[in-house]
C-alpha cells in the first residue's frame, strides 16, 4: 500500500517540524505544512493529500475549524484535529465538521498513529460504499 500524503497544519513552526519528523518515521509522507486556515485550503488544493492534520488556533482570519469545514465540502479530504483546545465549545464548533478525529496536545506518537489509521481506513471504506452504490444507479 503507498505512503498516505498527510498535510500538516499548524502555526508554531517548530511544533509542526516536530509533527513533520514523527509522521515521516511513521513511514507517511508529508507534502507540506501550512500555518494559516487559507494556506491550508490552497495546500490541500495543490498536494491532493489522504488527509489534513488540522490545528485549531491559527494565525490570520480563519481558524482550523473554518479551513476544515471549507476543506471538506470542497475537496472531501478528512481532516483529524490536533490540539490543546478541549473546552466544550470548541469541541462543540469541532464536531459541526465532522472531523475524522480530535487528539488533544500533547499528544502520544502511538496515539497519532492509531487516530491516522482509523481515519484513513474510514475515509477510504466511505469512498468505496460511494462508489460502488454510484455504480448500481
Amino acid at each position: 500500500m503507498k505512503k498516505a500524503k498527510i498535510l500538516v497544519v499548524e502555526d508554531q513552526n517548530i511544533v509542526a517540524l516536530n509533527i513533520r519528523n514523527k509522521l515521516k518515521n511513521l513511514g507517511y509522507t508529508v507534502p507540506g505544512t501550512a500555518s494559516t486556515g487559507e494556506e491550508a485550503i490552497r495546500k490541500a488544493e495543490l498536494t491532493n493529500a489522504d488527509l489534513i492534520l488540522m490545528d485549531i488556533m491559527l494565525k490570520g482570519d480563519m481558524d482550523g475549524i473554518e479551513a476544515a469545514r471549507e476543506i471538506k465540502t470542497r475537496l472531501k479530504i478528512p481532516v483529524l484535529y490536533l490540539t490543546a483546545y478541549t473546552d466544550d465549545e470548541t469541541l462543540e464548533r469541532a464536531k459541526m465538521t465532522e472531523p475524522a478525529g480530535y487528539i488533544s496536545k500533547p499528544f502520544k506518537e502511538e496515539d497519532l498513529h492509531s487516530n491516522i489509521e482509523m481515519a484513513l481506513h474510514k475515509h477510504r471504506a466511505e469512498k468505496k460504499e460511494t462508489e460502488s452504490s454510484s455504480n448500481d444507479e
